[in-house]
């Protein structure tokens, strides 16, 4: 009788999202195989017992557990008094200004959310992909904001202005949204992604008149178009970027957003010819503001 013994291993599992990669190790409590051959002399007949015990492996992160805590879903917007940012943009019923709260936060990933999905309501599942697409954005909004490698990003949200007599929840009250990243051009830039001469190192150029504004991410609630929300904050965005010393300012729009391109020609912004952009998106165009 001879015996074989094979080690048990140990599993590393990756699971991708949009705003991070979370690593987990997993040990199997797997005692080593164990292979036991009974020889018989009489024939050349073999009995094989293979005998695996397998414990309950962790289990895997579910959705719900990847959810925000601490969210309260019907905290009451704040009164004006309460803030204490000067900077704000307000017109007709709303103000645009930096996103605060963490419900704030969120209702702009859920808006992002509700854009992301708009023309595909009747496929199965969309309402998860939903509240996984939030998820994930309201962690990489949170993480954006606390800047990175000397670039500042701020979130911009719309908000209905306070009415006397009338409480609303935060997740009710933010209607817009949209991200102002403030970043550094790489050495030989004139506009983000120019096609530059290549380099055995890219360096970026960190000095003050270097810098430029980007805006991403810009949607607005569909029970609040047309009222001037996304031309308002994209003039507080403009304006915000100039306060931090910043004249050029960029977005990129796709090719067949033809209502999109109205809007950001409207504000002021202009195509940039990129024969040199090193982009390899044929569908979208750079635009940067002029006035």
């Amino acid at each position: 009788m001879s015996t074989i013994s094979i080690h048990r291993t140990e599993l590393l599992r990756i699971t991708h999202n949009r705003s991070r990669i979370f690593r987990q190790r997993y040990r199997r409590t797997i005692p080593p195989w164990r292979l036991t051959i009974n020889s018989r002399s009489s024939d050349t007949s073999k009995k094989e017992e293979l005998s695996v015990q397998i414990s309950n492996a962790p289990p895997i992160p579910q959705v719900d557990q990847l959810r925000p805590e601490g969210l309260r879903f019907d905290r009451l917007q704040p009164p004006k008094s309460e803030f204490v940012q000067e900077d704000r943009l307000e017109f007709g019923k709303f103000v645009a200004r930096e996103a605060i709260l963490d419900e704030e936060f969120w209702t702009a990933a859920w808006l992002r959310a509700e854009s992301h999905w708009e023309d595909r309501d009747n496929e199965r599942y969309v309402d998860n992909f939903k509240r996984k697409f939030a998820e994930q954005e309201f962690n990489a909004i949170k993480r954006r904001c606390k800047g990175q490698q000397g670039q500042k990003c701020s979130c911009i949200v719309a908000v209905r202005k306070e009415e006397r007599h009338i409480k609303r929840s935060v997740i009710k009250s933010v209607v817009g949204t949209l991200d102002l990243s403030i970043r550094f051009f790489l050495q030989g830039e004139t506009f983000p992604g120019e096609k530059v001469k290549s380099q055995l190192f890219c360096n970026i150029n960190r000095q003050g008149s270097n810098r430029y504004g980007y805006i991403g991410n810009l949607c607005v609630a569909k029970s609040a178009r047309r009222q001037g929300i996304a031309c308002n904050m994209l003039r507080f965005a403009i304006e915000s970027a100039r306060l931090s010393g910043v004249e050029q300012v960029y977005v990129h729009v796709h090719r067949n957003n033809l209502v999109a391109q109205e809007l950001y020609q409207k504000t002021g912004f202009e195509i940039v010819e990129t024969g040199q952009s090193e982009s390899s998106d044929d569908d979208l165009y750079l635009l940067q503001y002029t006035r």
